[in-house]
């Protein structure tokens, strides 16, 4: 139960410190803040990682193509020098 000194002390409504919101909003409004700060490095993370994966995948590709090339390549000469 809420209990007041207004009511049972006589005087000024501004004798009494008034309740300090602005505070608690402050407060409120970091945490906030802390946790969508948290939420975009998460999701930072899971976008750079999917970026590591991809450059993984494009290096496999472009290795795959030179060694094709080199394969044929290869394959040419042989072909050349058995003639």
């Amino acid at each position: 139960m809420h209990t007041s000194l207004r009511g049972r002390t006589p005087g000024s409504r501004y004798l009494y410190e008034p309740f300090d919101s602005a505070h608690a909003r402050v407060e409120a409004l970091e945490r906030v803040l802390d946790e969508r700060w948290a939420a975009l490095e998460r999701t930072l993370q899971h976008v750079e990682s999917g970026l590591d994966r991809m450059e993984r995948r494009m290096w496999l590709a472009v290795f795959s193509v030179a060694a094709a090339l080199a394969g044929q390549f290869a394959a040419m000469l042989i072909g050349g020098l058995a003639r």
